[in-house]
């Protein structure tokens, strides 16, 4: 199994800045993809940014030039630097992890965070 813990999210003025963390633990073999998805009120969840184990990276059109993804892998944590936050920004933030586990079901598949809320105001 693996766990995912989220921290850092929070409510913060348009043009602020908010760092959000994510920790994987667990009986973890290979992460593959670490990434951050977010849901807004009535909306459905999207990518927000992603990062391959090689580094590769993919954002969102919104949150190209804003938003920096990286990551740690030996820590197996992975971050989002979030600036000039706009209120359409407003969302929960959720961290999705594609990793592989020593024990069943050692398959790669998705795992994902509870979510940590990002509130932008005006």
């Amino acid at each position: 199994q693996v766990h995912l813990v989220e921290s850092g999210g929070g409510l913060v003025q348009a043009g602020g800045s908010l760092t959000l963390s994510c920790a994987a633990s667990g009986n973890i073999f290979i992460v593959n993809t670490m990434g951050w998805y977010r849901q807004a009120p009535g909306k459905q969840r999207e990518l927000v940014a992603a990062t391959a184990f090689d580094g590769n990276v993919d954002y969102s059109d919104s949150a190209k030039g804003r938003f920096t993804i990286s990551r740690d892998n030996a820590k197996k944590t992975v971050a989002l630097q979030m600036n000039s936050l706009r209120p359409e920004d407003t969302a929960v933030y959720y961290c999705n992890v594609r990793a592989s586990t020593t024990t069943p079901p050692r398959s790669p598949r998705e795992y994902w965070g509870q979510g940590t809320q990002v509130t932008v105001s005006s």
